[in-house]
C-alpha cells in the first residue's frame, strides 16, 4: 500500500501524462482515445497483500492452491509423486474397442487410469438397444449397458495396473450411481474393497440443466441421487472424489468468466447443503469435491485473473457460508488453471488452434495451473484427436516448462496494478452474479425459473453478434480470410487412435452384446431387483446405492434401472422452466 501522499503525487503525474505526453501522441497518429490502458497504483488503492492475495498454499489461495508445483509438475512427469492420477478424456465405440485403445496407448508410452467419456444413450440412461438410441451407439464415447462392459473395458487394467492402484474419472451424470456401483462391483469381483478405489465421478447434474443437456429426472430427484452418492462414498469410498462441478460446460455453451464462476459456486453451494441437510459435516466431504475449470476464452489476463479470483471466492464460501474448519476445503480443485476452452478453436484453419492453445497453456503457467494446453488442435474436427496433435501439444507443455521455464515462480504476476485490478473486478462481478442467484433461492430454484440457462443464451448471443458484427477478431474466421491465405495442414504419420471401420459397426455388435447378456443372466433375480429399486425409490431418505449396487451385479443394464426411476421420479421437460 502507498502512502495517502504518495498516491496524491502519482494521481497529479497521471494526469500530466496523459494531457501532455499521452495526447501529444494521439494527435500525432489522429486518434482521440489510446486502444491501450495503463494501470498504476490508483487502480489498486486499497491493496493488502495478505488479505487479497497471501502466500501459496494458503489461505485466501490467491497465489495458488498448493506451496509447490510439485502436483502440478507430477502431471508432467517432471517431478517424483505418489500421487495417482486418471488419463485424458477418451473412448468410444464398444467396450472391446476402448480396452483396445487403453491397451494401445499404454504401448505407446501413454499411462494412466481411463477417464471414460460415455456415448449420448449412456448419458442419458438408455440402452443401447432402445430405439431413442439408435444412430448414437459408440459414437461420442463409449456404450456401457451393463456390468458386463465395464469387465471388458477395465481388462486394460490389472496387475500393476488394477483398480486399487489407479484412477478412474467416469464424465457422466444423470446416471452416475449405476456407473459407479458397477465399478464398485468390479472391484469386489476382483477382491478390491471401495475403500481403496480411487477416482472421480463427474455428477453435477445441475450443470446439466443449465448447459449441457443429458439430465433426465427432474431437479429435485436428480439432487436426492447426488446426496446419495456423496453420503454413501464419504462411508465406504472416502478415496473417491464425489463431484466434479463444471463451471467449462457453462462457458463452452457462451457464458462469461464470472458468470461461469458464479454459477459454478452456486450449484456447489447446493450440493454441500445437500451433504449437511443429510448429517455430514463440510470437513467430512469437501475434501472431495472437485471442480472442472471454468473454461476459458482467448482474453489472456482476464482468464489469469478470473482462476485468481475464483480461488479466492471459494475459500471465502468454504470457511464462512459452510463452515468448513479444515484448510484443505477451502482449495479449489481443479486440474487445471487458466486456459483457453475448446468452444475458442475453430475448424478453419484448424492449425491456429495449436496457436490458441499454446497462449493457453502460457496462461495456465501464470494463473497455477502448469502449462496445460488444453486438447489439440484438431479438436473441432471430429471425435477423438490425431496422435499427432496430442505430440503437439505435449511438447508445447515440455517446451513451456523445460525451456521458457514459467514453472519456476509462482503467480508471476502477483503485485500487477494491472492484474490485481482485474482479479478484483471478475471477483466482484461474480460475486453479483451469485447475490442475484441466492436472491431466488439458490441454485436449484434459479434452474427451475430458467434464470442461469436464459443468462447464459443472452451471453452466448451477445457474443455470436459481435463476431458477425467483426467487433470480436477470429483469424481465419471473419477477418484474414483472404485468397491468399493458406490452410497449414499437419503430416499424418500414424493412423487415428479411433478406428472409424469400429466406431461405424459399433452400435451393432453392442446390440449383440447386449442381447447376450439379457439372455444368459438370470432374469427373475433381475425383475426382483428392479421391484425392490422401485419400492425404494419411492422413500426420498433411502439412499439407493446399495440397491442399484445389487442389482447391476445381477447384470440389470443401465437402461432398465433409468426406466424404474423414470417411472417414479418422472422426466425432466426443459420447456417447463423456460
Amino acid at each position: 500500500m502507498f502512502e495517502k501522499d504518495r498516491l496524491e503525487e502519482i494521481e497529479r503525474k497521471r494526469k500530466e501524462w496523459e494531457e501532455g505526453t499521452l495526447r501529444q501522441s494521439l494527435e500525432r497518429f489522429g486518434v482521440t482515445e489510446s486502444p491501450q490502458k495503463f494501470y498504476t497504483p490508483l487502480d489498486i488503492e486499497n491493496h493488502d497483500f495478505l488479505e487479497a492475495v497471501g502466500f501459496p498454499g494458503e489461505y485466501p489461495f490467491t497465489a495458488d492452491v498448493y506451496p509447490t508445483a510439485v502436483p502440478t509438475l507430477a502431471l508432467m512427469g517432471a517431478a517424483p509423486t505418489e500421487l495417482v492420477r486418471a488419463g485424458m478424456y477418451s473412448g468410444y465405440g464398444t467396450a472391446e474397442d476402448t480396452r483396445d485403445y487403453y491397451n494401445y496407448m499404454r504401448s505407446i508410452g501413454r499411462p494412466g487410469g481411463p477417464n471414460i467419456a460415455f456415448d449420448l444413450p449412456t448419458q442419458c440412461g438408455y440402452d443401447s438397444d432402445h430405439p431413442t438410441a439408435r444412430g448414437e451407439g459408440g459414437k461420442v464415447g463409449v456404450a456401457v449397458d451393463t456390468l458386463r462392459d465395464m469387465e471388458v473395458i477395465y481388462e486394460a487394467f490389472v496387475g500393476d495396473n488394477d483398480l486399487d492402484k489407479i484412477a478412474s474419472n467416469f464424465t457422466i451424470n444423470a446416471p452416475c450411481n449405476v456407473i459407479l456401483t458397477m465399478y464398485f462391483a468390479l472391484a469386489e469381483k476382483r477382491g478390491i474393497p471401495p475403500d481403496r478405489l480411487r477416482g472421480t465421478p463427474q455428477n453435477d447434474i445441475l450443470k446439466e440443466f443449465v448447459a449441457h443437456g443429458t439430465y433426465i429426472f427432474p431437479p429435485k430427484p436428480s439432487m436426492r441421487m447426488v446426496r446419495d452418492t456423496i453420503t454413501y462414498c464419504t462411508e465406504h469410498a472416502p478415496l473417491m472424489n464425489t463431484i466434479s462441478i463444471c463451471g467449462y460446460h457453462m462457458r463452452e455453451a457462451g457464458a462469461t468468466g464470472p458468470q461461469a464462476v458464479a454459477f459454478t459456486f452456486a450449484n456447489a453451494i447446493a450440493y454441500a447443503q445437500l451433504a449437511m441437510d443429510a448429517g455430514l459435516d463440510a470437513d467430512t466431504f469437501l475434501p472431495r469435491f472437485t471442480f472442472l475449470s471454468f473454461g476459458g476464452s482467448m482474453e489472456f489476463f482476464e482468464e489469469i485473473a478470473l482462476q485468481r479470483a475464483a480461488r479466492r471466492m471459494w475459500a471465502k464460501i468454504a470457511k464462512e457460508r459452510l463452515g468448513a474448519k479444515n484448510p484443505r476445503c477451502w482449495i479449489l480443485r481443479q486440474a487445471a488453471a487458466g486456459h483457453i476452452g475448446e468452444v475458442s478453436k475453430t475448424v478453419q484453419r484448424p492449425l491456429n488452434n495449436f496457436i490458441r492453445a499454446v497462449i493457453g497453456g502460457v496462461a495456465s503457467s501464470l494463473s497455477g495451473g502448469g502449462p496445460f494446453t488444453g486438447f489439440p488442435y484438431d479438436e473441432p474436427l471430429g471425435l477423438g484427436h490425431s496422435l499427432e496433435g496430442w505430440q503437439l501439444n505435449i511438447d508445447a507443455m515440455r517446451v513451456l516448462m523445460h525451456e521458457a521455464k514459467l514453472c519456476e515462480v509462482a503467480d508471476p504476476l502477483a503485485g500487477s496494478y494491472y492484474v490485481e485490478s482485474l482479479t478484483d473486478q471478475m471477483e466482484q462481478e461474480a460475486w453479483k452474479e451469485l447475490e442475484k442467484i441466492d436472491a431466488l433461492g439458490g441454485a436449484v430454484a434459479a434452474i427451475e425459473r430458467g434464470y442461469m440457462q436464459q443468462e447464459i443464451t443472452k451471453s452466448a448471443y451477445r457474443f455470436q453478434q459481435e463476431v458477425e458484427r467483426r467487433e470480436k477478431v477470429v483469424v481465419g474466421v471473419n477477418r484474414f480470410t483472404g485468397e491468399h491465405e493458406l490452410e497449414v495442414t499437419t503430416t499424418r504419420l500414424v493412423e487415428h487412435p479411433y478406428d472409424p471401420v469400429k466406431r461405424a459397426q459399433a452400435e451393432e455388435k453392442q446390440i449383440a452384446n447386449l442381447d447376450r447378456v439379457k439372455r444368459e443372466r438370470d432374469n427373475e433375480k433381475v425383475n426382483a431387483c428392479l421391484m425392490h429399486l422401485e419400492e425404494a425409490a419411492r422413500d426420498e431418505k433411502v439412499n439407493l446405492i446399495p440397491i442399484i449396487l445389487e442389482a447391476v451385479k445381477e447384470y440389470t443394464s443401465l437402461g432398465e434401472i433409468c426406466g424404474v426411476l423414470r417411472d417414479v421420479f418422472g422426466e425432466y421437460q426443459a420447456y417447463e422452466a423456460l
